[in-house]
């Protein structure tokens, strides 16, 4: 199958995503931890700099790979703790609510990238057949 720049992008982007869903949840189970500190990801600045580069690298992500390295140099999650997060009187700095809109943000972009994906191998399919 032929793979462009846009798929690679759609790929890695469904990765991260999935990536982004764990630590999430994580940050969710752990609302009630003393001293546990919310993490985040953030891969979008990243992914956007390195697809523009020279459209002849390619992304390598194991997906559901907790440890996520891409073999593109210049591209990859970045994963930390959440600086933004208010710390509680047990030390806990997991803000549930702000969690959970995060976890509903991001599996609706997920089925978007999905959904993309979808149609990009729907017209591949399409062509291959010659429209029959």
């Amino acid at each position: 199958m032929m793979i462009d720049k846009t798929t690679q992008a759609l790929e890695s982007a469904l990765t991260m995503r999935d990536l982004r869903q764990k630590i999430i949840s994580a940050n969710i189970a752990n609302a009630e931890t003393p001293g546990f500190h919310a993490r985040k990801l953030d891969f979008e600045d990243n992914l956007a700099r390195a697809l523009d580069l020279d459209g002849k690298r390619h992304i390598d992500v194991a997906p559901g790979d907790l440890g996520a390295k891409s073999s593109l140099s210049g591209f990859s999650p970045e994963i930390y703790e959440d600086p933004d997060g208010d710390v509680s009187n047990d030390g806990n700095t997991v803000n549930l609510e702000k969690e959970m809109a995060s976890q509903a943000e991001n599996s609706i972009m997920y089925k978007a990238a999905l959904n993309l994906i979808n149609k990009k191998l729907g017209a591949l399919k399409y062509a291959a057949s010659e429209g029959r």
